[in-house]
């Protein structure tokens, strides 16, 4: 099997035309309605930004089963499109590989984690023949999906991952955040062009923010998607110009920059200015920042990334990110 990369995610939406008006309006998406027939009872819109193709569906039945994720999830990723060179063969070796575990769920599907389900799609897939998206859009790509996993399902998300899929594993971590800590694991295509940040919290330790997303989530499922960006403080000005927020970071947090990093790509003083967090590894620097979840269950939000050489995920950005997260909730 051979992946070559995202081609789109599908969020299952109660209002598809809505959803993509926020895309549009936000973060600067081109949005229309998604080429090709589809059935009447359903809506799909495509929403696009550099190599980024985002499909939004919503259903008039309410007992569709959009509407049925919809009632369990709120708004959310219900299905990753792999692009192969051929989706019916690779549907068929992963359904091979995973005759031990996930079911079909369409025609080139596979079960994923929890109600996230797999799609394999070729280059002739109609959602890939949307609207060509503006140029001088901020972002540019995907870089990472981060799914929240119940305890103890975290190490077969990362065999089927392995297994099924063929990725390979590029971190690990153990964290801990005040009273409460989580594993995560991050696993990487071959072709590095998928990148899956996966999550579990510690049971024994006291409940926190993962065990808020899968209660409030109903579940696993997509936490967040980074959007790797060309200049993120550009892309941050822009956007928070569309009135999106960002989640903010003490001052005290960039007095330790030079003792703990050096030199950094960006100046201090602009990575202060847009709450910008830093990070390196043996490649280089990366720079993220995380918004505000305006999901009505404050499940889902979305980071910008820049990498400037480093390709993998340095341990102090993984903890800011659940850092910020308390703090805008006043545990920290």
């Amino acid at each position: 099997m051979t992946v070559n990369g995202i081609a789109y995610l599908e969020f299952h939406c109660e209002d598809a035309r809505k959803y993509a008006a926020q895309l549009r309006d936000g973060y600067g998406f081109t949005v229309a309605a998604a080429p090709g027939r589809h059935p009447e009872d359903l809506t799909r819109v495509i929403a696009r930004q550099g190599d980024i193709t985002l499909v939004l569906t919503s259903a008039a039945a309410p007992d569709h089963p959009v509407n049925t994720f919809v009632a369990r999830h709120g708004d959310g990723v219900a299905v990753l499109a792999l692009r192969c060179d051929d989706a019916e063969d690779a549907t068929e070796q992963a359904r091979a590989a995973v005759a031990r575990g996930a079911t079909a769920t369409g025609d080139t599907g596979i079960e994923g984690f929890g109600d996230l389900t797999l799609r394999f799609v070729g280059a002739d897939d109609p959602l890939l023949s949307g609207p060509e998206p503006a140029p001088g859009g901020p972002l540019r790509e995907i870089d990472h999906l981060a799914v929240c996993l119940p305890a103890g399902t975290l190490h077969p998300a990362v065999r089927h991952s392995v297994g099924v899929l063929g990725f390979r594993i590029i971190f690990r971590e153990y964290l801990e955040v005040g009273d409460q800590a989580m594993d995560s694991t991050v696993v990487q295509s071959p072709c590095g062009g998928i990148t899956l940040t996966l999550i579990e919290p510690d049971p024994t330790r006291e409940p926190g923010q993962i065990d808020r997303f899968l209660e409030a989530h109903g579940g696993a499922g997509v936490q967040h998607l980074a959007y790797r960006t060309d200049d993120i403080a550009g892309a941050v000005r822009a956007l928070t110009a569309r009135d999106v927020a960002f989640l903010t970071t003490p001052g005290a947090y960039y007095d330790s920059l030079a003792d703990r990093l050096g030199a950094t790509g960006i100046p201090v003083g602009t990575l202060r200015e847009l709450d910008l967090l830093v990070d390196q590894d043996h490649g280089g620097q990366l720079f993220q920042i995380f918004t505000r979840s305006t999901h009505p269950r404050n499940t889902f939000f979305q980071e910008l990334i820049e990498r400037r050489g480093a390709d993998t995920f340095g341990s102090a950005n993984i903890k800011a990110l659940y850092e910020a997260v308390e703090r805008e909730r006043g545990d920290l």
